[in-house]
């Protein structure tokens, strides 16, 4: 059983690492871009959100949103609850 829990560690940590070098790609490229696209900055944070247990996947969801708050601070507070809701240990503790 160990065996296979540190199995899918090990894949997880895969698919973060290439998730990571997928969007920092897209991330790079609206910022360099200075792109206003909410609907793709949106897609884009959405997607980073799943792998947000990645230290790495962390900070360019930050830096993806310090750029989104300049365009829309109410939606980028709404991503970073979101973040919360699902990352944070506190949630863990209090499903019971």
């Amino acid at each position: 059983m160990i065996e296979k829990i540190k199995d899918l560690i090990v894949v997880q940590q895969n698919m973060a690492r290439q998730a990571l070098s997928e969007y920092s790609v897209f991330v790079e490229n609206i910022i360099v871009s200075n792109t206003t696209d909410q609907n793709r900055i949106e897609h884009t944070l959405d997607g980073i959100l799943d792998f947000c247990f990645d230290a790495d996947m962390l900070l360019l969801f930050k830096k993806l949103c310090r750029y989104y708050f300049t365009i829309n601070p109410l939606a980028t507070a709404l991503y970073i609850n979101i973040y919360r809701e699902i990352w944070s240990d506190d949630s863990i503790d209090n499903e019971g």
